[in-house]
């Protein structure tokens, strides 16, 4: 069964994510700011615990990425493969777009 976080705030610049627990894959939409990416942060590092080695990260409905969300998509990248793990990411944004 699949879950579902939102970082309240302006809904301009909101992180929606819906997780399905049991494939390990997480579909975000909105923003990626820092407060979205802590989120997510959570997430994916919850699915790690729970015994998910590979977790799927779909940002095809990702508008927006700040430098802060980037980052924290790389670190995840890197703490998940430190740990033998794989963080994949279906349609990654490339840079910082607007968050207008």
């Amino acid at each position: 069964m699949g879950t579902t976080g939102a970082l309240q705030g302006d809904d301009r610049r909101a992180t929606t994510e819906v997780v399905v627990s049991r494939r390990g894959s997480v579909r975000v939409s909105g923003h990626l700011t820092v407060q979205g990416a802590d989120l997510l942060r959570g997430t994916v590092e919850s699915l790690r615990r729970s015994g998910h080695a590979r977790v799927l990260l779909d940002l095809a409905d990702v508008r927006g990425a700040d430098l802060a969300g980037l980052r924290v998509l790389r670190d995840l990248e890197r703490t998940m493969a430190a740990g033998g793990g794989e963080l994949r990411l279906l349609a990654p944004p490339t840079s910082p777009a607007p968050l207008a």
